[in-house]
């Protein structure tokens, strides 16, 4: 591990595996496990660097793609590198770009060289390599930087999944050759579909390597959770036990407390926030819509053990208001709520392992949680792609769903 990153296992739970971890970098120390908003565009959107740290973000994540087509890494380094332009000065991690052009299915060409795409912001021809998603990472200054992955849209054959695996692998080495900032900590990922002695092949793999980290991705990407849960348990007992081990794109509550059983120690996504924008906001009970008309006139709280700034000032009847009159504010303040939720979820699964009671905290909370279903997802993200392609009049329908997809219709990614 370079010099500036050292990783210390504080506790595992002695029934479920779960860890607790101590991640320093060298723009602080990351307490796992944790969630790690995502600021794919330098913003977490509607709050601001401070609302982040009140709320007890530690890391937050960007996102190559976005970054590259705008502004470009060119004018952030110029402008004194990522931290210094969004004036955050924790640590970030920064996502190579693979899962935004990979989801750009009918404006992207795959070749061994790297991807060559369309730009969805002006359609000018771009290309992505294994080199050049490094060296704008290096360029972005990102504490964290993820290896260039191919990443297969589901479902997928066998052979398909194989061959975006291995490829996964030699663009490891390519990333591995190009990367040459010593204060910038490289994870190679795993990829492998659905496929289980794919998984296995491609985690002993790249656990071959001493990296600072390592990363689970293809996840999250339409299998169901039975499949998502199945493969992190399959995956994370088998790379390096002395590294931090990072969940790509996945952030429900019940699926962080169950990736946390199975090893897991990083988790982003943008659910909580975008959920947030949507009216909905997390509890332990599970996701509340703020529009429903049983909560117009409750005086009290979201959450009365929460103590993120929503729930000190604001009533549920204030957030149900909001949301109805389509006030902005609404949106900021139900983010908080989410994001603050997020970090002290991770907080309390972190004293969980510590105390060596994981697996009884674990049950018990997934006892009182009601899972969102899954067919409300799908329609909310129909919703998405029409939005956005009311805004391009003329896109073919399959372009607006993989743009909108990679754009996440609020230019954030899952």
């Amino acid at each position: 591990m370079p010099a500036p990153f050292r990783f210390t296992l504080e506790a595992t739970d002695p029934i479920t595996g779960a860890r607790a971890g101590r991640f320093e970098t060298p723009r602080g120390t990351i307490l796992t496990p944790t969630f790690m908003p995502v600021g794919t565009q330098a913003t977490v959107k509607s709050l601001t660097p401070d609302d982040l740290r009140e709320l007890g973000a530690q890391v937050i994540l960007g996102n190559t793609y976005h970054l590259h087509l705008r502004p470009g890494e060119e004018l952030i380094e110029r402008l004194g590198g990522l931290h210094r332009f969004m004036r955050w000065d924790g640590p970030i991690l920064t996502d190579s770009g693979g899962f935004q052009v990979f989801s750009l299915a009918h404006l992207r060409k795959v070749t061994e060289e790297g991807v060559a795409f369309r730009s969805h912001v002006d359609g000018s021809a771009r290309m992505l390599t294994p080199e050049i998603a490094t060296r704008i990472q290096e360029r972005l200054g990102s504490d964290i930087a993820m290896a260039f992955d191919h990443c297969v849209e589901l479902p997928a054959t066998y052979e398909k999944t194989r061959e975006a695996m291995e490829r996964t692998h030699r663009w490891l080495d390519r990333c591995l050759t190009a990367h040459a900032r010593p204060d910038q900590a490289l994870f190679p990922i795993v990829q492998g579909g659905t496929y289980d002695d794919l998984r296995i092949e491609s985690a002993e793999a790249i656990s071959r390597i001493d990296a600072p980290g390592y990363a689970i991705g293809g996840v999250s990407v339409g299998e169901t959770k039975a499949d998502a849960h199945r493969i992190v348990s399959l995956v994370a007992p088998r790379l390096p036990e002395g590294r931090p081990r990072y969940l790509m794109g996945v952030g429900s509550p019940e699926d962080l407390v169950n990736g946390v059983a199975g090893g897991v120690d990083l988790f982003d996504c943008v659910l909580p926030t975008r959920i947030a924008r949507n009216g909905t906001v997390l509890t332990d009970a599970g996701r509340v819509t703020l529009s429903r008309g049983a909560l117009r006139e409750v005086d009290a709280p979201i959450d009365p053990t929460c103590d993120c700034y929503t729930c000190r000032n604001f009533t549920t009847a204030y957030l149900h208001h909001l949301f109805k009159a389509e006030e902005l504010l609404g949106h900021r303040l139900a983010s908080i709520h989410n994001l603050r939720y997020m970090a002290r979820l991770g907080s309390r699964m972190r004293q969980a392992i510590t105390d060596g009671t994981y697996g009884t905290w674990r049950d018990a909370f997934l006892r009182g949680y009601r899972v969102a279903d899954e067919s409300v997802a799908q329609v909310q993200r129909e919703r998405r792609v029409a939005a956005w392609q009311a805004t391009r009049p003329g896109l073919d329908a399959r372009v607006g769903a993989a743009v909108a997809d990679a754009d996440g219709a609020d230019d954030e990614h899952d």
